[in-house]
């Protein structure tokens, strides 16, 4: 009974209040005005503040972990209550500035989290975290935090709890001391001197595949925004999608471009291709899944914004998809390959010497071996023009200069003589070369990425493993290319097809709510 007329009195005097105001300009004016002013001010700043750590909750906070590209993660554990914790929040934020985000300085090395464990839906997440003061903060590898949780009792254990974080700077000497960095909170993005440039390294071929989905779904952004699809160039996009759904070396990519290809039969079904891209039919597929393009580049990164990125992980896609085919496919792939970059890569010029280069070649391939080496030879000529082109401009990225590919470092066998031939042509191995693509492109692509899952012996149950890692060869293809794409295409399609007739059948349950 109190609390209705509880109720009730706060209800009179609202009313009384309100109707002051409505009667009264001269005493309402100035502090209706002021106040909304100042909600406008408050609100302005909030808007121009941006949160570069990821906040998380225990729906999502597996499926993030899973999916990161970064080698290592912080958590932080924090309560929105906490007085404490509000005055952390921007020295943790300047901290992940670095490191997460498009304009991030460190992209893809450590991904910073938040999670706040005042909401009851974190109540158990927090729990299985020990989570005995706010804010506390969680080192280790993504993949030991999913399904996982930590105890300070525990001796032996890939997750740590940090001792020193009190201040920005302190945060980040713990974590340089923690991966023999050398991290500022004064690096700027393409100013530092952390980006990896060692050629003999062959471990950094393990962080092409997030750029290969990267390359993957910008390249198919561009082609929506430039509404390239059209009657006479529809065939080829079609065959070159076949082609990634058969053989890209991310799962998370050949699912997406299947149900893209499923659909597009559906968005076209009209025969207006170019209309049915105009009004926005395929842009909201996702073509490599959730937060793809991420807007910034890994093994492909540049050391200034204008260098590398999409140009390396296009060449990094057609390599991968090279040592990938079989002998019966190797020719259908090779001029599936042709006429996609002849039709939708934006680049006039070098568009147009690629597709010089693919009619250059008389003979059909026979042997998967024949494309492997022709993709290598190409990316070559490639090389060697633009070299030219770049010492004469000065356009060349000082760090990452165009080089004849494979460099001795990672393939001494590959040359034949110690000297070049004559015309300043090299003497190659080319059974070496063979050997090299497909270690590279298909082993190593595949085995590193593993090895860094496997770390402190963690098992590859993961979905991280089996959507980014593909193995050498998606699908055994014993009679051919068309037979091979034919069938995988139609396998995915119909799970595609059956998953989408589900959803469609939910539509209006979701609509009458």
């Amino acid at each position: 009974m109190s609390a209705v007329v509880t109720f009730i009195t706060v209800l009179i005097l609202a009313l009384c209040i309100w109707d002051i105001e409505a009667s009264s300009p001269v005493i309402s004016a100035p502090f209706s005005v002021g106040s909304r002013s100042i909600l406008r001010s408050i609100d302005k700043d909030r808007a121009e503040r941006t949160d570069y750590a990821v906040e998380l909750n225990a729906t999502d906070f597996d499926a993030v972990l899973k999916e990161t590209p970064a080698t290592y993660a912080v958590v932080e554990f924090f309560a929105h209550w906490c007085p404490a914790c509000r005055n952390y929040k921007p020295h943790y934020e300047k901290v992940a500035k670095l490191f997460n985000g498009a304009d991030a300085v460190h992209p893809g090395i450590i991904l910073m989290t938040r999670v706040d464990c005042a909401l009851k839906i974190n109540t158990n997440l927090c729990d299985k975290f020990s989570v005995g003061h706010y804010p506390m903060l969680l080192w280790g590898p993504p993949s030991k935090f999913v399904s996982g949780s930590w105890d300070p009792k525990q001796d032996k254990s890939a997750i740590r709890s940090i001792d020193d974080f009190r201040t920005a700077d302190r945060l980040l000497n713990w974590i340089n001391k923690q991966i023999n960095s050398s991290y500022s909170l004064d690096d700027r993005k393409y100013e530092n001197e952390h980006l990896q440039t060692n050629a003999s390294d062959p471990a950094q071929i393990a962080r092409a595949i997030y750029d290969v989905e990267e390359a993957t779904s910008t390249a198919f952004d561009i082609i929506l925004e430039h509404k390239m699809i059209k009657s006479e160039t529809r065939a080829s996009l079609v065959k070159f999608f076949q082609l990634l759904v058969v053989h890209h070396p991310s799962r998370r990519c050949r699912k997406g471009t299947t149900e893209i290809l499923v659909d597009f039969d559906d968005v076209s079904a009209n025969k207006d291709t170019t209309n049915a891209v105009e009004k926005g039919a395929l842009k909201n597929y996702q073509i490599c899944g959730k937060d793809v393009p991420r807007g910034y580049w890994m093994f492909c990164r540049g050391s200034t914004n204008e260098t590398r990125g999409l140009s390396c992980g296009l060449w990094v896609l057609l390599h991968s998809l090279s040592v990938r085919v079989d002998d019966g496919e190797s020719h259908m792939a090779f001029t599936t390959i042709c006429d996609f970059i002849h039709n939708f890569f934006i680049c006039e010029e070098c568009r147009q010497h690629f597709y010089d280069m693919c009619s250059s070649v008389s003979n059909p391939f026979k042997k998967a071996r024949e494309f492997v080496l022709w993709l290598w030879n190409a990316h070559n000529k490639v090389n060697e023009r633009l070299m030219k082109e770049e010492a004469s401009l000065g356009t060349a990225d000082p760090k990452f200069p165009k080089i004849i590919w494979p460099p001795r470092q990672l393939c001494s066998s590959c040359y034949l003589s110690k000297s070049r031939k004559d015309k300043g042509q090299i003497d190659w191995d080319h059974d070496e070369v063979y050997k090299f693509m497909m270690r590279y492109y298909g082993e190593t692509l595949t085995t590193l990425y593993k090895d860094k899952v496997l770390l402190a012996g963690e098992r590859p149950e993961g979905v991280l493993v089996e959507d980014l890692v593909a193995s050498t060869h998606a699908v055994v293809v014993p009679v051919g290319a068309a037979l091979a794409i034919a069938v995988a295409s139609c396998a995915f399609g119909a799970l595609a097809c059956y998953w989408r007739q589900r959803q469609k059948s939910r539509k209006p349950r979701r609509s009458w709510k």
